[in-house]
Order: C-alpha cells, then sequence, then structure tokens
C-alpha cells in the first residue's frame, strides 16, 4: 500500500541516494538540501549542455552535462551550478566541501555587515542631567566604534514643541559631548515625539 507521501506524489525518503556530503543528490528537481545554502549540483542539473569552469576557474568551454560530470568524478571533485540563468548555463568543478565552506565564510560576513550597520537609537530630553547626557554621548561613541549609524531622538513635551529654537540647541549642545568625529547623514527634523537627527562615523 502506497504511504502517505507516495500518495502526494512525493518520493519517500529511503529512495534517496545519500552522497558523501550526507545529502540526497538523486532527485532531479531537489536543490542540495544542507543547512547554509542550496545548490543544484551533478544529475541534479536538468540543463543537458553547460559551460563549464574547472577547479581553478578556467573555462572549458560548452559540453554536455555528462561529459562535465564525467571530468569531474575523474578528479574527485563535483559540478555545481554557479549560473542557471546564463544561456547555457555555467556550472563550476569544484571540491563542494571547500565550495560550501567559503560560500558560508561569506555569507556570515555579509551578515556580520548588515548587523553593524543597524540603526541605533538614543533618546534625550531638555531637562536631562548632564551626567545623563554626558554618558548617553559615550554611548554613542561606542555605538559608532562598533560601525552603527546613530539616531538621537529629543524628547518634548507640552510648550517644548513649540520653542524649535531653544530645543534644537539643546540638542547641538548635547552632540558637542560625542568625542567620535561624526558626519549629519540626516538634519534636524521633527520626528517621533520631538527632534531627531541621524549620524554616522565620519
Amino acid at each position: 500500500m502506497a504511504t502517505e507521501a507516495e500518495s502526494a506524489g512525493q518520493r519517500p525518503a529511503s529512495a534517496a541516494t545519500p552522497t558523501s556530503h550526507g545529502c540526497a543528490e538523486n532527485e532531479p528537481t531537489v536543490l542540495f538540501r544542507c543547512n547554509i545554502e542550496r545548490f543544484v549540483l551533478n544529475n541534479q542539473i536538468g540543463a543537458s549542455e553547460l559551460r563549464v569552469l574547472d577547479d581553478a576557474g578556467g573555462n572549458l568551454g560548452v559540453m554536455s552535462r555528462d561529459k562535465a560530470i564525467e571530468i569531474a568524478r575523474n578528479k574527485g571533485l563535483d559540478l555545481v551550478l554557479v549560473a542557471p540563468q546564463a544561456n547555457p548555463p555555467v556550472a563550476r568543478i569544484v571540491n563542494f566541501d571547500k565550495f560550501r565552506y567559503e560560500k558560508d565564510k561569506a555569507l556570515k560576513k555579509q551578515r556580520a555587515t548588515n548587523k553593524a550597520q543597524e540603526m541605533k537609537q538614543i533618546q534625550i530630553s531638555v531637562r536631562e542631567a548632564m551626567n545623563d547626557m554626558k554618558r548617553k554621548a559615550k554611548k554613542i561613541d561606542e555605538f559608532m566604534a562598533e560601525g552603527h549609524k546613530i539616531e538621537i531622538q529629543l524628547t518634548l513635551r507640552g510648550r517644548e514643541k513649540s520653542m524649535r529654537d531653544f530645543t534644537e540647541a539643546k540638542l547641538r549642545e548635547f552632540m558637542k559631548l560625542i568625542v567620535t568625529p561624526y558626519k549629519v547623514t540626516q538634519e534636524i527634523q521633527k520626528g517621533g515625539r520631538g527632534l531627531l537627527i541621524q549620524i554616522d562615523r565620519a
């Protein structure tokens, strides 16, 4: 009797042949399923003709997929699809474990860069004590040292909202406490519950 997976048109897990990388390879429409990124390789590649790069990046020219796989396997390597939208598609002969490691390394670096560029928000008020202002200015120095952009919000209450010259002067006074050289990326403007300004390390 067919299992529920078979009835749904899915191949049971036991039918997949594991490769040396620990993932199923013989499912022709399934991408290589590993934790970091998904790749199409070897017999999973649907195109019958490919432009092939060798493991050193050299161009081997256009050839059949099967011929490219044969060349890769003779070297103990894998054929990975790297440019599926090209005409013909481009595949590369690689040490897949090393290739996947390098991709993972690049992805982690990109994520770290994106995280470092997060916008950090600091809130101050017109009546804030000088010690608190200095502490927050020091925090801004620390954030910029880590590569973050900063949004400073001067929170206004009641009549303070109508005292634009006074409140803007208080905001600029606070910014003089920041030690790290910076550039203004967004000038002072109304926003949130008061005035906002955005800065970044110069």
